[in-house]
């Protein structure tokens, strides 16, 4: 059957975009700055505790996503379900959110349970989410496309932020009659993360359509097809989209540097260079500002350089940005530091993705971005544990922090070997006619 040309629909890709603007309402309260904060102190028996708990969770999280993305859209691919796929993960990962409300003082395992639920539902939704980018925006716009995406979605996390700061957290009277006592209306932040989630994830159900999809043959098993789909679709990676295992591979490597230095960025900050619990909010303020400037600013210079150009740009600054970081005693030439790493993730990010979707071939989306999101979690522990290791051995977080250079290096490097033209050629996507 023959694929249709993808045109530009204004509204679809709004539409698209404002699903990052709903969801990352989740990754920036709950996994990054607030709920982890109170499970440490709030609900754990003390902080250390704590903290080795929530990295326990957030490992499983990314096991249990490596293992299932790809095999999930194999089925969304081949069963036509990428569109109820989406759905439910967004419905676990709202519903879930409200239900983290609940857990107070002592109740580690309910609130590691629940949160581990709602993170696999929201890490796997991002599979279906993904998987729609090429399918609304033609090759010479999916760059800016996919800016668009990560711009939106530093913003929404960062006007959630900043609301559950001032209406919830750090005010004597909460909104909405929440009390302080019991840290009630720091688990009312879970509340607002529900509601939006809900609310701006609403425009991709509505107006974005799915691709029609070949009815299942008479008799056939869609669990038996995904798993043939599987076997064939390795060893197509492995004899005919050799690009894209090459750009998974090297993802693999510097992604994981992206993941440590935003996960331990505030700790380094603090522990290092004496940020105060208020300069860490404005820290993380401040870095999702500058990635989504960054992310819509690079997502034209994807469209003009290509993707692999403006990942190696991005690399190639972040590599300077850590050292900058690590060498530094200056708490000015710091921010100076921080604020080049947030310009330039969002860019490494979203190229990243428009890259994968010039790659992908037609009616394979959802299976080829499972492989995708199984590149960024694979060996997500990886930095945190080098860096620890090291942090550890020379009893110095500069030491550790170093660490993270070698990932921007060793990735790039493994770029290098990525040959744009000849991914973008093998996937033989429809181009836009207008």
């Amino acid at each position: 059957m023959a694929e249709p040309n993808v045109t530009y629909d204004r509204r679809a890709v709004l539409s698209w975009a404002f699903y990052d603007f709903a969801n990352s309402s989740f990754t920036t309260l709950v996994v990054t700055f607030i709920y982890a904060t109170y499970f440490t102190k709030g609900i754990a028996a003390n902080e250390n505790l704590g903290t080795e708990q929530w990295s326990l969770a957030v490992t499983i999280t990314a096991l249990i996503v490596a293992v299932l993305s790809p095999y999930l859209g194999a089925i969304a691919d081949r069963g036509g379900h990428r569109r109820r796929f989406l759905l439910a993960t967004t419905v676990v990962g709202v519903l879930g959110s409200i239900v983290l409300f609940f857990p107070q003082r002592g109740e580690v395992f309910f609130a590691l349970a629940v949160f581990t639920i709602a993170n696999v539902a929201f890490e796997m939704g991002m599979v279906f989410y993904n998987a729609y980018l090429p399918d609304i925006a033609p090759p010479e716009k999916i760059g800016r496309v996919s800016g668009y995406g990560w711009g939106l979605g530093y913003l929404g996390g960062l006007v959630c932020l900043v609301i559950a700061l001032f209406a919830f957290v750090q005010t004597e009277t909460p909104l909405f009659g929440f009390s302080t006592e019991d840290a009630e209306n720091v688990r009312a932040t879970n509340l607002l993360v529900a509601f939006w989630y809900g609310l701006f994830a609403l425009p991709i159900f509505i107006w974005v359509k799915d691709r029609p999809t070949p009815r299942l043959p008479k008799g056939e098993n869609i669990i038996r097809m995904a798993n043939r789909q599987l076997a064939n679709t390795y060893n197509e990676l492995r004899r005919q989209y050799r690009q894209i295992i090459r750009l998974l591979v090297a993802r693999l490597i510097y992604n994981d540097g992206l993941i440590t230095i935003f996960a331990f960025g505030g700790i380094y900050a603090q522990g290092t260079f004496g940020f105060s619990t208020e300069d860490i909010i404005i820290f993380g303020i401040v870095l999702n500002v500058a990635a989504g400037l960054g992310a819509l600013a690079f997502g034209f210079l994807d469209d003009l350089l290509g993707g692999k150009s403006t990942i190696m740009i991005s690399i190639v600054g972040l590599f300077a940005a850590g050292l900058l970081a690590v060498l530094t005693t200056s708490q000015t030439l710091f921010w100076v530091a921080a604020i080049g790493v947030g310009l330039l993730a969002g860019p490494n990010q979203a190229a990243s993705r428009s890259l994968m979707g010039r790659f992908v071939p037609p009616d394979k989306e959802t299976e080829f971005y499972g492989f995708f999101a199984f590149s960024g979690k694979a060996t997500a522990f990886l930095g945190p544990l080098l860096l620890g290791q090291f942090t550890t051995l020379f009893d110095s977080q500069r030491a550790g922090v170093a660490t993270v250079l070698l990932f921007f290096l060793v990735g790039g490097l493994l770029l290098m070997r990525v040959k744009e033209k000849e991914g973008i050629e093998l996937a033989k996507r429809p181009v836009d006619l207008e």
